[in-house]
């Protein structure tokens, strides 16, 4: 994935709002000039030493993120104006008659917005979860419990997301044995934190943190009128850190063939004993699966026995606390201000909470994203923009079969099977070839946390429904007007949504060697996730096989192993080193995604570099561009989260990417002794 960690899927509806919903200080026009952004380098710095800084140093040095977000760069910038785009044309669609799709967007967004009316409805709408949490009698009820609040809120592999606050999470996804049919996989949950480091970590900063977060449950309770908050909190929290005993790091988490564990629904009992595992399906709707995936075998066990092993009461308090902390967004302020407070400001250094009417957007935009998406592609998506990106997509994936055709080291029984997966990659651009049916979710006027829970069960009982019928490769993971791209390996699928595809990255007026260095690397990017360390894993339908040879496989993993040597010899703060195994797919998606970018450029061009431009000769302007595309700035709070917790490595070290490529030192006269320089022979070399 592009841009996992940077601004994910943030644009959405405006609807009918009243005087609380300002109208946002962001133009609708896309006003990036064509070309590279001079101003924004740092030419002092040689761009053998620290090319992020040589690429952006001009525009960090100049740059502030803005007081109500984590981070900032050219992601964010698109954010804003697809975000004001999308508002602009809920408001003209807002007065559409009652059940249509656009009024569903108007209500669900009002609704959100409307702070008077929540703050007068108090607990009162979150009354009957609780109710039915206090009335739970015993361990079989519990499990029902847990049953009936699971969510389809994780993704193991399209968004790499295993995060999720419910005990378990469920993904409904291909088989990974199948290709046919749709299989359940039931990951890991139920922390408030976002890793079990966070629990577990000596680091002063994360214990710092645990106690920040015990305060924030005590807290959070206080706010509800719960006796005793502090006890409560710190039983709660000892509970959860007894889950997080049971979890599976992250990169272990990222290993697909540890994750590769079918369960028949009958065996739950004996594997993972001390839940009541039939209550528990029951109540999920998922009693007639005979099979699931169990991504988590250690976890899904440990859970499962802790259910068995702590107090009833203690599992009541922790559900309680689970249901004001989800929900705290469509709560009375003081429990969004909370919320804020230790996951926006103690988590993630951000100082002050984005204003009501963004946070509103973005809840619509998760409930209602592709019905907001059709609106959005139908002004600032036309055909001829879909064509020549899809123009783009066919150069590379063409340069990348004749990069695999060039491979020395591989057989030809791998190339075969390798080319014969590209050749049936399903590559989705701007927009879905049919749309999600939202007629079955009801939005009710005034009822912000009623229509939050009838949001996520709908968008769960969609998944469910998914069992019996054939996989649809042509399903999106992104909304249209998401700032990222993403590649589905199991379905051998790409998207690349519209808001992706716009300047400052793609500018039609743009040299191909610009456009090739950005959007091009990050079509590459995502093409060559069917071939990283966990797609390479899949075959041309999505089933996990190994279709190499032994000597191919083996100087694969070799070559891997040595990316994430280098990757691990990294510091974005001096008491922490990057996870170079953690990172690895998409550290090989970068290096590969941009050599069969480069190699687009250059046969557009004749085989020759391009023109020069701005005093930049076609190859300085091919990585020069690659380099602005990592434009970001991070608070140090979120980069010390996202060096746990993310999958990507931070984008100043994606951009030194260009120090595993050849056609990179010529262009800038790279000498050794510079800090990024390597010899040839420990230039990291992958498809």
């Amino acid at each position: 994935m592009k841009h996992n960690h940077t601004l994910a899927a943030f644009a959405a509806a405006v609807a009918l709002a009243g005087p609380a919903a300002a109208q946002p200080a962001v133009s609708l026009v896309n006003n990036h000039p064509p070309g590279l952004d001079l101003a924004g380098m740092d030419r002092s710095v040689k761009p053998g030493d620290d090319f992020f800084a040589y690429a952006n140093g001009g525009w960090m040095k100049a740059t502030e993120i803005p007081p109500d977000r984590s981070s900032w760069g050219t992601s964010g910038e698109l954010v804003e104006l697809t975000t004001a785009r999308v508002q602009d044309l809920i408001k003209s669609a807002a007065a559409a008659p009652a059940g249509t799709e656009a009024r569903k967007i108007g209500d669900y967004y009002s609704s959100y917005l409307d702070e008077a009316k929540i703050d007068a409805l108090g607990l009162k709408p979150l009354q009957p979860t609780l109710a039915r949490i206090a009335a739970i009698k015993d361990k079989k009820a519990l499990a029902a419990e847990f049953g009936r609040e699971l969510r389809a809120d994780v993704d193991a592999l399209n968004s790499t997301n295993f995060d999720t606050d419910h005990l378990f999470g469920l993904w409904v996804e291909q088989d990974l044995n199948d290709p046919k049919r749709y299989a359940p996989y039931l990951l890991q949950g139920g922390l408030g934190m976002p890793d079990r480091d966070y629990y577990l970590s000596s680091n002063p900063h994360m214990v710092a943190d645990r106690a920040a977060y015990k305060a924030h449950i005590a807290k959070v309770l206080t706010l509800a009128g719960i006796k005793d908050a502090e006890v409560k909190a710190q039983r709660i929290f000892d509970l959860e850190t007894k889950i997080a005993q049971t979890h599976a790091p992250r990169a272990e988490s990222e290993d697909v063939l540890k994750a590769n564990n079918p369960w028949a629904t009958a065996d739950f009992a004996k594997k993972a004993s001390g839940l009541d595992w039939t209550a528990f399906f029951a109540a999920a709707g998922l009693e007639k699966r005979p099979q699931f995936i169990v991504w988590h075998p250690k976890a899904t066990a440990g859970e499962a026995a802790l259910v068995a092993s702590q107090p009833l009461p203690v599992w009541k308090e922790y559900l309680t606390f689970r249901q004001l902390d989800h929900y705290s967004n469509v709560l009375p302020k003081p429990f969004a201000d909370e919320r804020f407070a230790f996951y926006g400001t103690t988590l993630s250094g951000t100082p002050q909470q984005l204003a009501r009417w963004k946070r509103a957007v973005n809840a619509t935009n998760a409930a209602l994203g592709e019905a907001v998406g059709k609106l959005y592609v139908a002004k600032y998506f036309p055909a001829d923009s879909k064509a020549k990106v899809q123009h783009m997509v066919d150069e590379l994936v063409a340069a990348f079969r004749v990069r695999i055709d060039k491979l020395d080291w591989m057989a030809p029984a791998t190339k075969a099977e390798a080319k014969r997966k590209l050749a049936t990659l399903k590559v989705g651009v701007g927009y879905p070839d049919h749309w999600i049916d939202y007629s079955a979710l009801r939005v009710v006027p005034g009822d912000a946390l009623g229509n939050a829970q009838r949001a996520e069960l709908f968008e769960y009982r969609r998944n469910l429904a998914k069992f019996g019928h054939p996989v649809d490769r042509g399903e999106w993971a992104m909304t249209p007007q998401t700032v990222n791209a993403v590649n589905l390996p199991v379905r051998n699928a790409l998207n690349f949504p519209a808001a992706i595809l716009q300047a400052p990255d793609f500018n039609p007026a743009n040299p191909v060697a610009m456009n090739m260095g950005a959007t091009g690397a990050t079509i590459g990017h995502e093409i060559s996730h069917s071939f990283d360390d966990q797609g390479a894993q899949f075959d041309a339908n999505g089933r996990l096989r190994n279709w190499w040879t032994p000597a191919d496989l083996a100087h694969f993993q070799a070559s891997g192993h040595a990316l994430a040597v280098q990757f691990s010899q990294y510091h974005p703060f001096p008491d922490i080193t990057l996870n170079g195994e953690q990172m690895l797919s998409e550290n090989i998606a970068d290096i590969a995604g941009l050599n069969a970018a480069y190699d687009a450029y250059r046969l557009a061009n004749g085989g020759k570099a391009g023109p020069s431009q701005q005093g930049f000769t076609g190859d300085q302007q091919f990585f020069i561009a690659f380099g602005q595309s990592w434009r970001t700035k991070t608070r140090e709070a979120t980069a010390r989260q996202r060096a746990i917790t993310d999958g990507h490595a931070p984008a100043e070290f994606r951009a030194d990417t260009v120090r595993n490529m050849d056609a990179w030192y010529p262009a800038f006269d790279i000498k050794p002794g510079e800090k990024l320089y390597l010899p040839p022979d420990q230039r990291v070399r992958i498809w």
